[in-house]
């Protein structure tokens, strides 16, 4: 009978240990699935912000001219744009160039015409350029073929829409299903591998000095006045120009900047209209300002894109959106821009 107990006990031990090693065996099994399934939702990220999507991301960018007339605004699509660029046109105003790439709007505007530095700087990561107008150097650069584009000048209500709510030449739109019919119209290619940006990939800690409001004077007026205002609830930058907080068309709400990138570059007045050249590839001194915090940087071009370089090294940016400011060399930064530490944020 103890011969027959112990013998039951062993196969009950044996039989134990054979369904921990099972049960083992599933476990070992089971792990490599759930870790493979959270690494597949963080592969990939929007090259031009650094922000996470489950998706490969395979769309060539889209860059629009866009209106800061202030009977243009307020303005729709730049609270969804990657990247905006804001440098001066004729005399005190500014327009902007909007890059387009990890968001899609519905309306966009308003539209306005060319000018070859802003062809350049979209050719700076290959987007198609989009425009209503040009000047007589953009004519030449676009009429050569060289660069990817629809111009409202030839697609006026037939891709671009005219609204009743505004004046011309202040009231041409488009939608960005349009900007892919028009694509399509022409044959351009809408696929390709865009190269990322260099983000951080934590939360640093940002060098520098403090930075809660930055004004850039563009004009001796109001009519271009440019502020950045630090909101510290959403860590970001509130925008207004002319003293008017910009509130975005599309979602009613405030335009914010996670990187502001101030840069001084040579101006040319260029004919009698007060049209512009302005150097795009020398590099000079710059400002980066993130998360409340301004460091002085040098901005240098390459490939096309406007960069902040600090002793000879880039600088990464946040994730978020890109504003670059560009202004005159002369008077240049220092008479230009003014960065305010106290305690301003909303």
């Amino acid at each position: 009978m103890k011969k027959y107990l112990i013998c039951l006990s062993l196969l009950g031990l044996l039989s134990g240990c054979q369904n921990e090693e099972k049960s083992v065996v599933k476990e070992e099994k089971a792990a490599p699935e759930v870790h493979e399934a959270e690494e597949a939702i963080d592969t990939y990220q929007f090259p031009l912000t650094g922000v996470q999507t489950n998706q490969a991301v395979t769309d060539r960018p889209v860059a629009v001219m866009i209106n800061n007339h202030p009977k243009a605004r307020p303005q729709a699509g730049l609270q969804e744009a990657d990247i905006v660029y804001e440098a001066l046109a004729e005399g005190d105003i500014t327009r902007f160039l909007a890059i387009f790439h990890s968001q899609n709007p519905s309306f966009i505007g308003p539209v306005r015409s060319a000018r070859d530095y802003y062809i350049d700087l979209s050719s700076g990561y290959d987007a198609v350029y989009i425009c209503h107008g040009w000047s007589p150097e953009a004519k030449e650069m676009l009429e050569s073929g060289t660069v990817d584009h629809l111009n409202g000048l030839f697609y006026d209500g037939i891709l671009f829409e005219r609204v009743s709510f505004k004046k011309a030449p202040h009231n041409s739109y488009i939608s960005y299903e349009n900007i892919i019919k028009g694509t399509e119209l022409k044959g351009y290619e809408m696929k390709e591998q865009v190269e990322p940006l260099l983000f951080y990939e934590d939360f640093p800690e940002i060098a520098g000095e403090a930075a809660r409001s930055i004004s850039i004077a563009y004009s001796k007026g109001s009519i271009s006045k440019v502020e950045y205002v630090y909101n510290n609830k959403d860590e970001r930058y509130d925008r207004f120009t002319s003293n008017e907080q910009l509130i975005d068309y599309n979602t009613k709400t405030p335009v914010q900047v996670d990187n502001l990138f101030i840069v001084e570059m040579d101006h040319q007045i260029i004919d009698q209209v007060g049209r512009r050249d302005i150097d795009l590839t020398s590099g000079g001194r710059g400002y980066l300002i993130q998360k409340g915090k301004a460091q002085v940087v040098q901005w240098e071009n390459k490939d096309g894109k406007i960069l902040p370089y600090k002793d000879g090294n880039p600088v990464p940016l946040l994730k978020g959106n890109t504003w670059i400011n560009i202004v005159p060399s002369s008077p240049g930064l220092n008479d230009m821009v003014s960065i305010q530490s106290d305690e301003k944020g909303v």
